[in-house]
């Protein structure tokens, strides 16, 4: 069992990916109740300022997972519809072709990117929410003849040179292409693929596990990947994330966000936003939950990048927040801290405890 601590948020190129302001000393705090994550005799291990590591935890068992974030490429959900996500914690992105030949040449299209700051990239990533309905394969197709070619920008490779104190350097240089093909089987699906140049191109079989939200595959490994815990033992993961970002109240489309906390939606986990400060936060509980007028969301956004400020790199003090998980414990979650106490991101802390 591991112990830990957290923080996230972006608006802008250059806030997100790097920031040259020196970092915030983040205090240890006493807490009063409850389990307190992010600690230096326990880590979240998200590793630092490259962020290189998705760390699932899971609230009821006490537990962290660091995972590397850059070890799959697509995955394949195991729930009664089929659909297939990309990985948005490396910036990837998609375009569906007009072709169902997988042997054709294909070439590079630089639209299909992230931080391209147009609104129209958003066609080329999955929804930000979520959303198994508005993913960039979309529906899958019933059989090969059907099925489309798809070009894949496999985003960006996790940098290894740390970044200035109090900035991150979570984007790297890019992965390469790859074009794609699938459908679905009465066990799962049936993907090819190959490099953007190839006449020819591998077959492979993926079979449906229910264990879990996505059976993850690595197009560079050519094989599965280990990449998530089962659907039912974690409840939040830190990650990069590929989200829609604004400008002027319009959107510039799909933009890559350090420092961010994920809802296990697809795993029936649900939160939502409390207004309170620190007292406000020690003195809620379950009949103050149950009273008030509080929506849990779906949207694995729901904490997101709300609970932290990049520009000043702490959290924001007047909130907190509460995640039922998928066993109907309520916890209530507060973020402590963002950075390590030298300064540096990608060490974040917070404090949580359930629900009575």
């Amino acid at each position: 069992m591991k112990k830990i601590f957290l923080l996230p948020l972006a608006l802008f190129a250059f806030v997100a990916c790097n920031d040259d302001d020196s970092g915030y000393v983040a205090p240890i705090e006493q807490i009063s109740e409850g389990t307190l994550l992010g600690t230096p005799e326990a880590p979240l291990g998200l590793g630092g300022s490259n962020q290189q590591n998705a760390v699932y935890v899971d609230l009821s068992g006490e537990d962290v997972i660091p995972l590397s974030r850059g070890s799959w490429d697509l995955g394949f959900y195991s729930g009664s519809s089929n659909r297939v996500v990309i990985n948005g914690a490396v910036a990837m992105a998609a375009k569906k072709l007009e072709t169902t030949d997988i042997t054709a040449v294909q070439q590079q299209d630089l639209t299909v990117a992230v931080g391209t700051f147009q609104a129209s990239n958003m066609a080329f990533v999955d929804s930000p929410t979520g959303d198994l309905n508005a993913t960039v394969f979309g529906d899958i197709a019933a059989s090969e003849a059907e099925a489309s070619v798809y070009l894949v920008n496999l985003g960006n490779k996790i940098p290894t040179t740390p970044a200035d104190l109090g900035s991150v350097n979570t984007a790297g240089t890019p992965r390469g292409w790859k074009k794609v093909k699938i459908w679905a089987t009465t066990t799962g699906y049936t993907m090819q693929y190959a490099n953007l140049d190839a006449t020819t191109a591998q077959t492979v079989n993926i079979v449906k596990d229910p264990l879990y939200n996505f059976t993850l595959f690595s197009l560079e490994a050519g094989a599965l990947a280990a990449a998530e815990p089962q659907a039912a033992e974690w409840d939040l993961k830190f990650t990069t994330f590929t989200n829609e970002v604004f400008q002027g109240g319009a959107s510039a489309g799909a933009y890559f966000f350090s420092d961010y906390v994920v809802t296990n939606t697809r795993g029936g986990v649900t939160s939502v936003a409390i207004d309170g400060d620190a007292a406000a936060y020690n003195a809620f509980n379950l009949a103050a939950f149950n009273s008030g007028n509080h929506q849990l969301s779906n949207d694995q956004r729901a904490i997101g990048e709300h609970w932290r400020d990049v520009f000043t790199r702490t959290t924001f003090e007047d909130v907190f927040f509460v995640v039922k998980d998928a066993a109907g414990n309520l916890y209530k979650i507060r973020f402590l801290a963002m950075v390590s106490a030298e300064g540096e991101r990608g060490f974040p802390s917070f404090q949580y405890a359930l629900l009575q």
